[in-house]
Order: structure tokens, then C-alpha cells, then sequence
């Protein structure tokens, strides 16, 4: 009798101590995607902030207000759909890039940029723009740009595309668009790359570009140590005989209706 009494009492201690550890990593995991909520909400609200007080004055910083009022639009819907911390993040980041977007446009208009933006590790491996180019692929002209300017209103913020490096910088076009909808680079975007930034400090050449690589990267992978860091180009590697959503790049129909993105 007594025997049973203990092992009941066992019992009772161990499912009580189940329950009590399933409540705490229940309660820590709610305080994490509060936590991550909170800190996304708050990155939106200073996007918030600079989307309805800030209005381009020129071209260029008009185009890069409108991609930070995207963003703000698209961190809005994420943040109101995430149930996770790493959906909460994901906010985070679409707020932030907004953020970029419109320290771009301050810079634009000569006013001072603000405070600066966490650092992302992304856009650092991405590299930057350094020296003004403009390239003629197949009957079409292509200018990149450290600085904005009449020909180069458009402007990225860095980081990966579809599995790629595009480097911050201002262009004439938002090259990148169709392989960020789409997911997947076409067919001739290598040779566009290859032009615009062949021979740039700090961005990979064409070949490593086209592996998912970044500059810093090129060393392992020409020396065949990269292992699967190799495979970062996927959605874009084993599909470059895709198209742009219709605008076959060999024809280079890379103007396409980038308005509307």
C-alpha cells in the first residue's frame, strides 16, 4: 500500500513538473514574439514617420520615398500577419529597408539622412557602387551610380536578390526588379552584371555572381573550398533559362512595367 502511494505521488510530481515546464517555455516563447512584435512595430512607426512627413523633391528622391511607402505597406501587412518571432523579423527587415529607402531620399534632396540604421551583414557582403558607369547591352543603355542624379533615379539599398548580390547604389533602372517578383534571374543577367560592374571594387566579378558569391568570396570558390555556401544561387541558378515574366532578357525587355512595383 505504501509502495503505491509513493509511485502515485511520483506521478503526480512528474506530470505537475511537465505541465509546469511546458507553461514556462510556453510563456518564453510568447514573450519573444511579443518582443520581436514590439521592436517591429516600432522600426515601422519611424518609417511611418518619415513616409508622411517626407515628400521628394526631384526624381530621384520621389522614386526612393515611393519604394519606402512599399515598404511600409508591406511591413504593415507582414506585421499584421505574423504569429511567429521570425515572421515578426521579417517585418523588422521590410521596415528597415523602407528605412533605407528613405535615408536614400533625404540624401537626394541634400537634408541630412537621420540616424543610422542597424547594420546589415547582407548589404556589407553586397557591396557598393563606387564609380559611375553606363554600359550598352543589346541596343540598351545602363548607368549605375554612386550618387543619385537624372540618369540614375532608382536606387537599392544592397543586399541579395533571388540569391545574388546587388550592390547598393543609384541606377537608371531597378535591373533587380523582375528576379525579385519573379525569384529567379533570367537568362542574360549575368552579362548585364558583367558589364555594369566588371573590374569594381569590392563587387564580385560575373562568374561568382552568377554562384551566389559575394567578392570577398571568389578566392574559396576559385580554389574549390566553397562546399555548399555554392548553392546560395538557388532560384536563380538552375532556372537561368527562365524568362522575366515574359520579357525574354535575350532581347533584353528589361524595362518592362517597373511602375507598377
Amino acid at each position: 500500500m505504501g509502495t503505491a502511494v509513493v509511485l502515485i505521488i511520483l506521478l503526480v510530481l512528474v506530470v505537475g513538473g511537465g505541465l509546469y515546464l511546458v507553461r514556462v517555455q510556453a510563456a518564453r516563447k510568447q514573450r519573444e514574439v511579443d518582443d520581436a512584435m514590439a521592436d517591429a512595430r516600432r522600426w515601422m512607426e519611424r518609417l511611418g514617420g518619415q513616409v508622411l512627413n517626407l515628400t521628394g523633391a526631384d526624381t530621384a528622391s520621389q522614386q526612393a520615398m515611393a519604394d519606402a511607402s512599399e515598404r511600409y505597406n508591406a511591413a504593415g501587412s507582414e506585421l499584421e500577419q505574423a504569429r511567429t518571432a521570425e515572421q515578426a523579423r521579417l517585418a523588422r527587415q521590410t521596415a528597415l529597408e523602407g528605412l533605407y529607402y528613405a535615408r536614400a531620399a533625404r540624401t537626394a534632396m541634400g537634408l541630412d539622412p537621420g540616424p543610422a540604421l542597424p547594420e546589415d551583414a547582407e548589404r556589407e557582403r553586397a557591396g557598393k557602387v563606387t564609380e559611375h558607369r553606363s554600359v550598352d547591352v543589346e541596343g540598351r543603355t545602363y548607368e549605375a551610380s554612386p550618387e543619385p542624379g537624372q540618369d540614375t533615379p532608382h536606387y537599392y539599398p544592397g543586399g541579395r536578390v533571388a540569391g545574388r548580390p546587388v550592390p547598393q547604389g543609384w541606377y537608371s533602372e531597378p535591373w533587380w526588379k523582375p528576379a525579385l517578383v519573379a525569384g529567379a534571374w533570367g537568362l542574360g543577367s549575368m552579362f548585364l552584371f558583367s558589364a555594369m560592374f566588371s573590374g569594381m571594387a569590392g563587387i564580385p566579378d560575373a562568374t561568382a555572381w552568377e554562384a551566389g558569391y559575394d567578392a570577398g568570396q571568389q578566392e574559396a570558390m576559385e580554389s574549390g573550398d566553397a562546399g555548399d555556401g555554392g548553392d546560395m544561387g538557388d532560384g536563380g541558378a538552375s532556372d537561368m533559362g527562365g524568362d522575366f515574366g515574359g520579357g525574354d532578357f535575350g532581347g533584353m525587355d528589361m524595362g518592362g512595367d517597373f511602375g507598377g512595383l
